[in-house]
């Protein structure tokens, strides 16, 4: 299973940036997707998740501001980021929790490249 993501940039505070990422390889269930992100000096943390009957969690820190969705059919997510805050700077990493693939036919994470936001003035 591969994990692509798109969307990160800098952006100025209180602005909105939406990252996807697409999941591929011959899936057969992604149970859990979500986004985690992680910072110089810090352990990566969670951001939020969804899962395919749409149940949803997110951090504190980003509940109200960020919105997660995915599309089942086509194994993406989303992550709406609205009014970004300089904290909110991090690498986004997007996650596949328990994903099934033909080849191996049993579960395992994943995870994506990363991609950077950063919010700036």
């Amino acid at each position: 299973v591969q994990l692509v993501e798109s969307g990160g940039g800098l952006v100025q505070p209180g602005g909105s940036l939406r990252l996807s990422c697409a999941a591929s390889g011959g899936i057969l269930s992604i149970p859990v997707m979500g986004w985690y992100r992680r910072t110089p000096g810090k352990q990566r943390e969670l951001v939020a998740t969804c899962d395919t009957g749409g149940a949803t969690d997110y951090a504190d820190s980003v509940r109200g501001r960020f919105t997660i969705s995915r599309d089942n059919a086509n194994y993406t997510v989303f992550l709406e980021m609205n009014n970004l805050k300089p904290e909110d700077t991090a690498t986004y990493y997007c996650h596949a929790e328990r994903a099934v693939d033909k080849a191996t036919l049993f579960p395992y994470n994943y995870w994506g490249q990363g991609t950077q936001v950063t919010v700036s003035s």
